[in-house]
């Protein structure tokens, strides 16, 4: 099998790369890595020096592609499935390039913060990053109030982003009332086969997020 992937079942950027093998129907082989095991760290430092995944090995072609993003742009390139997640129409493609930053930047950061400071009890300040997360949902439901996917009319990178963005900031954060669209937009990704099958890949290692019990239990 000439693709592997590194990645942790628990990590959101890792279901957004795990999101677009599905959807292209590539076959690849799963290389889980416990950043808390020595072997395993030297393992992913061998291939990424950052030591951070996901990383997507192809030994076809003698490479190791680092970034989800990227890693989503090299499959569209070469292991692209019946439709690519990118278009190819130079302003279609910024769209998509454009919302898929939103959602690392402006969902996942936050999220990000909020986490690690509950696994490391730092106990800090984090109205900013709530703050934050309430204003990237009112951009988001305004964007997809006339679109069916956060691109456009087909799903695409972006959505593969807001997926697991979505997935984990709603149990930290909940979708304000005032937000219409973002809810049924939310629905929409959680019923896309994909991404279904990614959360019920997750499923066994929900006990280890810190914000487990927050998770609906239509997911657990």
């Amino acid at each position: 099998m000439p693709l592997t992937l590194f990645y942790h079942p628990l990590s959101s950027f890792c279901h957004k790369v795990l999101i677009a093998l599905y959807e292209h129907g590539a076959a690849f082989e799963p290389r889980v890595v416990n950043l808390g095991d020595a072997a395993d760290r030297e393992a992913l430092r061998s291939v990424w020096p950052m030591v951070k995944f996901p990383v997507l090995r192809d030994q076809a072609r003698r490479c190791d592609v680092a970034e989800s993003s990227i890693i989503i742009e090299y499959l569209d390139h070469y292991y692209a499935g019946a439709h690519k997640l990118i278009p190819d129409q130079r302003e279609a493609a910024l769209e998509v390039r454009l919302w898929d930053r939103v959602f690392d930047n402006y969902v996942q950061g936050p999220v990000q913060a909020i986490v690690a400071d509950r696994i490391y009890n730092a106990q800090a300040d984090l109205s900013r990053q709530r703050a934050a997360l309430v204003t990237a949902y009112r951009l988001i439901d305004e964007r997809v109030a006339t679109r069916t996917w956060a691109g456009g009319d087909a799903f695409s990178m972006a959505d593969c982003a807001g997926a697991p963005a979505l997935f984990y900031a709603a149990t930290l954060v909940p979708f304000p009332e005032d937000c219409l669209h973002l809810p049924a937009y939310f629905e929409r990704l959680m019923a896309r086969p994909s991404v279904a099958r990614v959360i019920t890949e997750a499923r066994p290692s929900f006990g280890m997020y810190p914000f487990a019990d927050a998770i609906p239990a239509s997911f657990r």
